[in-house]
């Protein structure tokens, strides 16, 4: 059950921000965020970071663990950023 649970949802929660602030800060629009709550799509790993800042938490805070998760596959980016 802990997999249904959408941590930037959560996040917005604690800090007492609704989906539309959020958008509002970021330059979105509020259907996009909505999609990110509702895991409906996911944002790029730039809009996380954004996202982070915005709401002055740590990246990780708005990450789910998959040390847990035997069937995740990692991936190794390199320093470029640039996968290919």
């Amino acid at each position: 059950m802990a997999k249904d649970i959408n941590r930037l949802k959560v996040v917005l929660a604690e800090k007492k921000k609704t989906n539309k602030w959020l958008a509002e800060q970021l330059g979105k629009d509020p259907a996009t965020v909505s999609k990110w709550c509702t895991n409906a799509s996911q944002p790029s790993i730039e809009t996380l970071l954004e996202i982070a800042r915005v709401l002055q938490v740590d990246v990780k805070d708005l990450l789910q663990s998959t040390a847990q998760d035997p069937n995740m596959v990692y991936v190794k980016i390199p320093k470029g950023g640039v996968l290919v």
